[in-house]
């Protein structure tokens, strides 16, 4: 007998006369010798303890005797087993398939492999077996029939891996019959017309706009009931958003029917008419336009209730999974209140995140894994998401067994102890009762659900592909196969709701008004034509300049107030003495980079701004120079000295991510296009782990704007510099980020100041929620974090603002001298003005400090090069290779600031890697490139 025995109730009520005293003997027994007593017993034992049943008064009584017999002991216990089987894997069973292409398994659910007949169970009590048995339900035949009706029909259950109380309310759930929907007449003709219109939705498209790709919901069409149901829930429940995050299968059909995207709007999408023509005029759609566009499976929209809930679907590319960490940060951010000093205030009942994802994706794309991975953590958790799989039950062209190594594509979840619901998609009945029960289930726990809508495709991955090449046997089904319209249509005539002359009315009806919008759609097309989308002229500048400085007062009191631990709170004795030095250098001019940090982020709350920073050790930070949060040594109590600046008027929330970077990165983004007054901030642990993030650089945030008009002002902080760690500590690849960098699409920033650091956050704060707000790339240092010459005075930070270029102090005195102009940016100009100390030996040369690498600082660099009439050359200094770091991006720039003069590359030559391997040969290297830059 399995460990996972699924009774509703106590299953001693079975036993009676001789059968009972045995029992009562073999449980003495198992509290003195359990290894003596027969494993099934043990089983028993261990769930439900000493064998009891109700006296009359209905108070559990232990028994040693009772007269009569219900049979063989081993009977009981089998049926004891073939009940638990049927709960376990009667899915294996089920009637899920629509299409009926799937060999079913039986074998662990029959009477015979459990040496039973019928009449063995006519003999058991229906008790054995539930809590409370449905009346109609009287003995052990009975009840096994029941289960087998529950477990092995259109809906199919996995819940056996979840924990007891989510298992036994689920049961309940199940066995009780409260989750089924009694739908009136009514009822069923209204999902009948939704039926109608999903499917005339995609006949409409497929005969008016041939060969156009849709990725048509067509063998899934119940995704939109099972949408809407959720959807009614969310309504129900009062919640303020419901955000979906889905790939571009069926995401036209949804957009129209469940974000209430009307007709002519979608239609004109196709007929390349400007949909701004028929937007609502009642305010009810928000939808956002980039310059460049995007096809129209890749576009959201969000459609506000009459009730005020926001029903959202996100704009998403192709890449299929990634919209879903960006949902659920979205989510996130909607459930929180930002705008007292602490915490954020974070209530999971106002927003809830469902999450569409293909079959073959779900089983094959990682970061399914990471967003389950993050579901129930501190910073990341949202009170649980409703995952949907849309099942076609193909990957493009790829069949299941060569897609994956499990028998259902939601295998993954499971070991997230995840419940998994598998619906046949054909049965909008059941889809709708499948619905209530995942959203209740996430109400009750406060966890993630799976929906395995199980459907077909009924065209090829797109409209322009033929599935017959590569999967004809499972064509020749689908092209006799009815639409779910047509069978929920005949299941009505059936019983007598409608006609079939009702049900064809119906249709005719339905498509008759999509033609009616296509029309109109042509006629206005006609008559007002189209026209281009231009750059928002706030994209087109560059930032403009702000008052980013705090005055010495302020400084001083945010510094106080940092340093006032609560009494009797005792931080690590090294760690105190550090901070406690933050009185001193505030007062001396050493600020170093985490000091400086740390009083910008408070004086960005003082302002009124949230901010949100995670990473995989973003509260001590990856070298210790943090401390945004600190443990009492003798308690472990945590103290987040932020929470308590004077003044704040916003929340602060630092979170340790897990050991993910695409997902986080995504999480991050979303939160932050929903909370666009917060600073959210993303820190990689080395700036190359942001490699495993690139989709979403390359698809969401380098380019979001410009497709879908989505601003983000996201932080990225990135570990960069030559220190003689290795190849993989080295690089943040600064040169991936300018590669992308066009359009004024976002800020790279390689600052060499801490103050100046200090002021580039708090301009970007200052943007936030602005047409001109944009994310922010800083290659972050490590070395210079406590470097004396990146350190900052108290006067740059009370009279100072972000430079986006800096001129070294001490050099270019004598402007007639210098002959060579040398620029480079971050780590490596400090190594140059460590070995120029005052320049007094370096009269020839100017060094100009390059802190904002894009957009590119031209003007201001020929004003200083204009300074040195007789300079003859520019060099580019970098540590990073020459194929590699900002040289071939900032070639362009320079020989237009030229003029004549030389351009000239100092740096590391062209490497497959990023770095050395080893220290020794790193300091080699990088005295080679400072030679070679301030040779005579």
């Amino acid at each position: 007998m399995s460990n996972n025995v699924l009774f509703a109730g106590s299953p001693w009520s079975a036993f009676s006369g001789p059968n009972l005293g045995y029992v009562m003997e073999q449980y003495d027994l198992f509290l003195q010798s359990p290894e003596q007593v027969e494993p099934e017993l043990v089983a028993l034992f261990q769930q439900f303890g000493s064998p009891v049943i109700g006296n009359e008064q209905g108070v559990t009584e232990s028994v040693t005797t009772q007269p009569g017999n219900t049979g063989n002991i081993k009977k009981i216990f089998a049926a004891v087993q073939l009940a638990d089987a049927i709960r376990a894997h009667g899915h294996l069973a089920a009637d899920i398939y629509p299409l009926k292409d799937r060999k079913l398994d039986s074998s662990r659910i029959e009477l015979a492999s459990y040496g039973l007949t019928e009449a063995d169970l006519v003999e058991m009590p229906a008790s054995l077996f539930f809590n409370n048995a449905p009346g109609s339900v009287i003995n052990g035949k009975q009840a096994i029939d029941y289960l087998r009706s529950l477990y092995t029909g259109k809906i199919a259950f996995e819940y056996t891996h979840v924990q007891e109380a989510e298992r036994q309310w689920i049961q309940d759930k199940i066995e009780s019959g409260t989750s089924v929907f009694n739908l009136t007449a009514e009822n069923k003709k209204a999902l009948l017309e939704r039926l109608t219109r999903v499917e005339d939705f995609e006949k409409f498209i497929h005969k008016t706009f041939v060969g156009q790709k849709r990725f048509s919901i067509e063998g899934l069409d119940t995704l939109v009931v099972l949408l809407d149901e959720i959807v009614r829930k969310a309504d129900e429940e009062k919640m303020k958003y419901l955000q979906i995050g889905m790939a571009h299968r069926g995401r036209l059909n949804v957009l129209t029917h469940v974000v209430n995207k009307p007709y002519d709007m979608m239609f004109s999408d196709f007929a390349h008419v400007p949909n701004d023509y028929f937007f609502p005029t009642d305010g009810s759609l928000e939808i956002t336009k980039g310059w460049t566009g995007d096809v129209k499976y890749h576009m959201g929209a969000t459609h506000s209730k009459k009730s005020g809930m926001k029903v959202k679907l996100a704009y998403n590319p192709s890449h299929l999974e990634v919209v879903s960490p960006v949902i659920t940060g979205s989510t996130r951010a909607a459930q929180e209140v930002t705008s007292n000093a602490g915490n954020p205030s974070h209530d999971p009942s106002k927003a809830v995140a469902v999450l569409v994802h293909g079959d073959a994706a779900f089983a094959g794309e990682g970061i399914v894994q990471e967003v389950f991975n993050y579901a129930n953590t501190g910073g990341f958790s949202t009170g649980g998401s409703i995952h949907i799989i849309s099942n076609n039950m193909i990957g493009f062209t790829t069949e299941h067994y060569d897609s994956r190594s499990t028998q259902y594509s939601s295998d993954v979840a499971k070991g997230y102890g995840i419940p998994v619901i598998h619906v046949n998609a054909d049965d909008p009945e059941a889809v709708l009762q499948v619905a209530g029960l995942a959203f209740e289930y996430r109400k009750v726990f406060g966890k993630d659900i799976l929906v395995d809508l199980i459907g077909y495709r009924r065209f090829g991955h797109n409209e322009t592909d033929d599935p017959t090449v590569t999967n004809p046997l499972t064509y020749q089904i689908v092209t006799k196969h009815p639409t779910v319209r047509a069978l929920y249509g005949e299941k009505l005539t059936n019983e007598g709701i409608l006609t079939h002359d009702q049900v064809k009315k119906l249709d005719e009806e339905v498509y008759a008004e999509m033609q009616a919008s296509y029309d109109h759609v042509k006629q206005v097309g006609a008559e007002k034509g189209h026209f281009d989308i231009e750059m928002p002229e706030a994209v087109k500048n560059e930032y403009p300049v702000v008052d980013t400085s705090v005055s010495k007062e302020d400084l001083k009191q945010i510094n106080d107030d940092l340093l006032a631990w609560p009494e009797g709170f005792e931080p690590q004795n090294k760690l105190a003495k550090i901070l406690n030095k933050r009185v001193e250098a505030l007062e001396t001019d050493k600020i170093d980079w985490g000091h400086a940090e740390t009083l910008a982020f408070a004086a960005i709350l003082r302002d009124g701004n949230p901010i949100r920073i995670t990473g995989q050790d973003a509260q001590r930070g990856t070298f210790s120079q943090r401390h945004l949060v600190l443990h009492d040594k003798n308690s472990g109590a945590e103290l987040v000295p932020l929470h308590n600046v004077s003044d704040s008027k916003a929340s602060f929330s630092v979170h340790n991510s897990p050991l993910t970077e695409t997902a986080i990165v995504g999480f991050e983004y979303g939160y932050n296009l929903e909370n666009d007054n917060a600073l959210t901030i993303w820190e990689a642990q080395f700036g190359d782990f942001a490699n495993m993030a690139q989709v979403m650089f390359d698809n969401f945030i380098s380019s979001s704007r410009s497709k879908w008009g989505e601003k983000s002002g996201l932080v990225f902080l990135l570990p960069n510099g030559m220190e003689g760690q290795g190849p993989e500590h080295s690089s943040a690849r600064i040169e991936r980020y300018l590669q992308l960098s066009a359009e004024n699409n976002w800020i790279v920033a390689n600052c060499s100041n801490a103050g100046n650091y200090f002021h580039l956050l708090r301009r970007q704060a200052k943007m936030l929620g602005t047409e001109a707000i944009r994310p922010l790339i800083i290659p972050s240092p490590k070395s210079l974090l406590r470097h004396p010459l990146a350190a900052a005075s108290q006067e740059q930070l009370s009279e100072g603002g972000f430079q986006e270029v800096i001129e070294q102090p001490g050099l270019g005195g004598n402007a007639k001298k210098v002959e060579r102009i040398i620029l480079a940016s971050g780590k490596v100009t400090i190594d140059l003005a460590d070995r120029v100390q005052d320049g007094k030996e370096y009269d020839n040369l100017h060094i100009v400090r390059v802190e904002q690498l894009y957009p590119f600082p031209s003007q201001k660099i020929a004003d200083i090069i204009a300074k040195y009439p007789n300079a003859k050359e520019i060099y580019w200094v970098q540590e990073e290779p020459k194929n590699q770091g900002p040289w071939k991006y900032a070639l362009e720039y320079l020989l237009d600031l030229a003029d004549g003069k030389k351009v000239k590359y100092v740096g590391r030559p062209e490497m497959s890697s990023t770095s050395e391997g080893d220290m020794d040969s790193h300091k080699i290297a990088q005295a080679k490139v400072i030679d070679e830059a301030l040779a005579k």
